[in-house]
């Protein structure tokens, strides 16, 4: 018995993966198939396009911050009932976490996977140039299995039959098809409304004639064969992290909405085989906390975008401020810990109130001021990680946070620049920029479901 797996790789940044995933997952939705997609590395947007084409959670498959039988248990779970399972790469297929291996690479992540491999060439003015790029993928590591080349951004089809001579030549890979330089279709900007946008159903036309573009000049039928492969064995000796530890028995509130949206389905599905019933609601709608809850998650997001409407929202602010001041155990992450504070003030210097429970501001400017993966240990008094334990996870913003006070740092984290103390702890508050996978950690799941018991026994 066999499975169909392809990761679709690309020989650097921007060379159109997302796209040609994307149209990938359209062209097969239309011939009946059941897809699966996947992103390697941390990243949160291009999985809500997978979800919105295929109509199935996508997830993210990182092998920095999870141990390779984590990503095995993912991949089968995610996987379970798919025809075909994408996985999208990230950067390039040779990029990850160190310049010396392929550590948290889309190299690494197909071979933990054990999939067969498409690479993504950008041929614009070249032509048999094509060929020794696609050899030097293939000789820098001998793990990866490259099936196949999609050549992208040729001038025409007869651009693309020279480079697919060359390559096939020389490389000894089929050239299965590609897409024009100039595609004819407006492609939507990858911008900060994307989240509302895909949920409203607005990129629906779009995805449909990338889909069409994709099956006139690509040839499905031979990416179906190429994708074959024998499945995956797993650990046995391990438990999935979707087993059903124990029933409910608190309950968490989690803000699910356009300006708060960023969580790892893992973290919310192992708050959830560890005990926690999960309440969603709204601070964009200006929904209160839910009542008899005994935890409360606010996640990363795009406040700034919605900064105005959740300003005027005094209901869940008040709600919020009042709950974690009596000592409600709250995690905070990223766009979540920005909604805690004093204000934030966009790019254009609009300042707008948010809950004003964190003394300080947050300011938005056009540039990234962090980005990259982090490790992670706790401070005295953080309930969610103590000094001892190590969790993994991500940065990614682009605002500031600017406070006057002296800061109660949460947790220590160690990146490619160093170690810096970080995020905010107050009450039984952990805020700050940093996205926690719990995968890496399953006892940051524990120790909140625990301080969240206690509370509950308290009162």
């Amino acid at each position: 018995m066999t499975e169909r797996r392809i990761v679709i790789a690309g020989t650097g940044s921007g060379v159109g993966k997302t796209t040609l995933s994307i149209g990938l997952m359209s062209a097969l939705q239309k011939r009946g198939l059941s897809v699966q997609g996947f992103k390697c590395g941390p990243d949160y947007i291009d999985p809500t396009y997978h979800t919105a084409v295929t109509n199935r959670v996508s997830r993210n498959l990182d092998s920095w911050m999870l141990e390779k039988e984590t990503v095995v248990d993912i991949f089968k779970h995610g996987s379970q009932g798919a025809d075909i399972s994408i996985i999208e790469g990230v950067m390039g297929f040779f990029d990850g976490k160190n310049p010396k291996n392929n550590e948290g690479s889309t190299a690494d992540i197909s071979m933990i996977t054990e999939s067969p491999v498409i690479l993504v060439v950008n041929c614009a003015s070249m032509a048999r140039s094509a060929a020794a790029i696609v050899k030097g993928f293939q000789l820098l590591a001998e793990g990866p299995n490259i099936v196949g080349v999609i050549a992208n951004r040729v001038g025409s089809e007869g651009h693309f039959n020279i480079v697919k001579t060359a390559i096939e030549q020389e490389c000894n890979v089929p050239v299965i098809g590609y897409l024009k330089r100039e595609l004819d279709i407006e492609i939507p900007e990858r911008h900060l409304g994307l989240i509302p946008s895909i949920e409203r159903g607005e990129l629906d036309a779009f995805f449909d004639q990338l889909g069409d573009l994709v099956r006139k000049t690509i040839d499905l039928d031979r990416l179906l064969e190429l994708s074959v492969a024998q499945p995956l064995l797993v650990n046995h000796t391990a438990s999935s992290i979707f087993e059903r530890k124990k029933e409910s028995f608190v309950r968490i509130a989690v803000a699910k909405d356009a300006a708060f949206n960023f969580y790892y389905p893992e973290n919310l599905e192992l708050l959830q085989s560890y005990g926690a019933e999960l309440v969603y609601f709204s601070p964009l709608a200006d929904e209160p906390l839910p009542e008899n809850i005994d935890g409360l998650y606010l996640g990363g997001g795009f406040p700034e975008e919605y900064a105005q409407e959740l300003s005027h929202n005094r209901v869940v602010k008040d709600s919020v401020k009042t709950a974690i001041e009596k000592g409600l155990p709250t995690l905070a992450e990223c766009g979540g810990f920005m909604y805690l504070t004093e204000s934030i003030e966009t790019t254009d210097h609009s300042l707008f109130p948010m809950v004003g429970l964190i003394p300080g501001n947050v300011k938005m400017q056009k540039k990234l001021a962090a980005l990259g993966y982090r490790e992670i240990s706790g401070q005295v008094g953080n309930f969610l990680i103590n000094e001892k334990e190590r969790a993994r996870g991500h940065e990614f913003h682009y605002s500031t946070f600017h406070c006057d006070e002296e800061v109660r740092h949460a947790y220590e984290t160690k990146g490619m620049r160093g170690t810096k103390q970080e995020g905010y702890l107050m009450y039984n508050l952990v805020a700050g920029y940093t996205h926690f996978h719990f995968a890496s950690c399953t006892e940051i799941v524990e120790n909140w479901i625990e301080k969240c018991l206690q509370g509950k026994v308290c009162l």
